[in-house]
């Protein structure tokens, strides 16, 4: 279990999708503006990363490999993730209408995060288990869902703070988001093990 542990916690902040790997910058940046958009985002990336993280890793293992037709690996994850995303638009489009429209573009957009793909081949080429691949996508979605937050308010505090006038914006986001690069490194040095006395 500890080492569960470790992998949950190394995909969410040792290894952080977002500030570490560069991976899913684009609804990072886009769908942070607002605080509420953020945590939608956030939620629905979690569910997709880890259902389809589930899916993909029984396919290349009861399907893909047992076939010799591990090559199609790539068009195989994009139809499941793909499949997940309109089921997402769909409920939340029936039970959440607001956040629906709040995501905009954005939620379509999941179907081509390359945080969602490039999760889901991490856990193949990592050679991880099935619980394995569980915990790291829920760590990753997680990473996620604490960065977007975190990054969203933010920038909802830096649109109400005197900024200089060329700094208003994109700019201030892009220091924003590389200041908070720099301080999840530190991270890196952080011993999971430790704290469970392992």
């Amino acid at each position: 279990m500890a080492d569960l542990v470790v992998v949950f916690f190394a995909a969410a902040l040792v290894n952080n999708v977002v500030l570490i790997r560069f991976l899913g910058i684009c609804p990072y940046l886009g769908v942070s503006q607002t605080l509420n958009t953020a945590v939608g985002m956030g939620g629905a990336v979690i569910f997709v990363m880890s259902i389809s993280s589930v899916v993909t890793w029984l396919i290349q293992h009861n399907f893909l490999v047992r076939f010799g037709i591990d090559y199609l690996q790539t068009v195989a994850f994009i139809l499941v993730i793909a499949s997940l995303v309109q089921f997402v638009e769909m409920v939340l489009l029936r039970y959440s209408p607001p956040l629906y429209r709040a995501l905009g573009v954005f939620l379509p957009l999941i179907t081509t995060n390359c945080a969602i793909m490039g999760i889901a081949l991490l856990n193949v080429t990592e050679g991880y288990g099935f619980l394995e691949t569980v915990f790291h996508a829920l760590g990753a979605g997680v990473g996620f869902l604490v960065v977007i937050v975190l990054f969203a308010a933010m920038r909802e505090r830096l649109d109400r703070a005197d900024v200089p006038g060329p700094m208003k914006g994109t700019p201030i986001a892009l220091v924003t988001a590389a200041l908070m690069s720099m301080a999840f490194m530190a991270f890196s040095g952080f011993d999971v093990t430790a704290l469970l006395g392992g």
